[in-house]
């Protein structure tokens, strides 16, 4: 089983099946809170596993999608555990994709001040990004808007569960590696341009996560280089807010967008090799018809902003990102090149 840290108390823990025991040790832990959105075997499976362990277990349902990232679902949640009792040095367990983590890492930085909590991530995104480096956020007006950095004590990825995944949800995951590939796995981005969607996962899965992880070490508030790991996402947000297009669709365009602004301020030359790659895993490249002012009043909310212009991750390199002080006309030419 791989394992990566950050810091020391954050690890993460990749591999065939999930780790026995699940949770690590904790002699006051006396109650664990599973927080999820749709019922699948793998809740089962942590279910039967912290009972296992002699832990009083409650099982939270959260709304589906994006909905689990309000306020409203997250009072509802904070409702539950009192009920039941959380106390400080109890666990919080999410199992999901990266909505169910983003609100479950919220709900246990916030609770009591900030209690334990383990991820056991069920989509490829959530394995090798929303579940690592202890962003949580919900939404308000605009993505992510309200939110804390809270480390997982573990999360624990279970290759087999990601293998059963449907495509749809397997482009969604890739979206996000070949960004990480793009920061700093340069052969990552070639299994994808490769072989696709049948990229081994023993190929991407752990690079992914240790270019996130290197980094999130080195900056665990964002402070500096952190901020690479937005590749992508200062209009890649802004498109998914106003199109209702899934988080990974959004990365995605927002990849080629960034690699257009990174061509003309960089000189940038590898943009036909990113398109190629996106395409080949069957990601698309081009925008739908939005409204794209409402694109620019989301890109202007981007909590990247500094004073009148934009913080933008772009590439010298693959494998060389900056972050750039951009203006309007910068992001007006990323826009263009994905057809608004």
């Amino acid at each position: 089983m791989a394992r990566f840290l950050i810091g020391e108390s954050s690890e993460i823990l990749i591999g065939r099946g999930l780790p026995r025991p699940l949770l690590p040790p904790s002699p006051a832990r006396r109650r664990v809170a599973v927080l999820h959105q749709a019922r699948s075997p793998s809740v089962a499976d942590v279910v039967d596993s912290l009972e296992a362990g002699g832990v009083a277990v409650e099982v939270i349902d959260l709304p589906g999608g994006e909905e689990a990232k309000t306020l409203a679902a997250v009072e509802g949640v904070y409702h539950r555990l009192a009920g039941f009792e959380l106390g400080r040095s109890d666990t919080v367990v999410t199992v999901g994709g990266g909505a169910t983590t983003d609100a479950g890492g919220f709900v246990a930085a916030t609770w009591l001040r900030g209690i334990e909590v383990v991820h056991v991530p069920t989509t490829l995104l959530a394995a090798v990004d929303a579940a690592i480096g202890g962003k949580t956020a919900v939404n308000l007006g605009g993505k992510n808007l309200v939110g804390a950095f809270w480390h997982p004590r573990r999360v624990a990825i279970d290759l087999d569960t990601l293998s059963g995944l449907p495509a749809a949800l397997m482009r969604q995951g890739a979206a996000e590696a070949i960004k990480a590939g793009l920061i700093g796995a340069p052969a990552l981005v070639e299994e994808y341009r490769i072989h696709g969607l049948a990229a081994p996962l023993e190929e991407v899965v752990p690079p992914a996560v240790r270019v996130k992880a290197e980094i999130v070490s080195d900056d665990f508030t964002e402070r500096g280089n952190r901020a690479w790991l937005n590749l992508g996402h200062t209009i890649g947000h802004g498109i998914e807010f106003a199109s209702g297009l899934s988080h990974g669709e959004s990365v995605a365009i927002g990849l080629v967008a960034a690699c257009a602004v990174s061509e003309r301020l960089l000189g940038f030359d590898q943009t036909r090799y990113v398109v190629e790659t996106l395409e080949r895993v069957g990601l698309p490249v081009r925008a739908p018809a939005v409204d794209r002012d409402r694109v620019l009043q989301l890109v202007a909310l981007d909590k990247k902003r500094e004073a009148d212009s934009i913080r933008m991750v772009l590439l010298g390199d693959v494998g060389a990102p900056q972050v750039v002080a951009v203006g309007p006309e910068d992001v007006a030419h990323g826009l263009a090149a994905v057809g608004l």
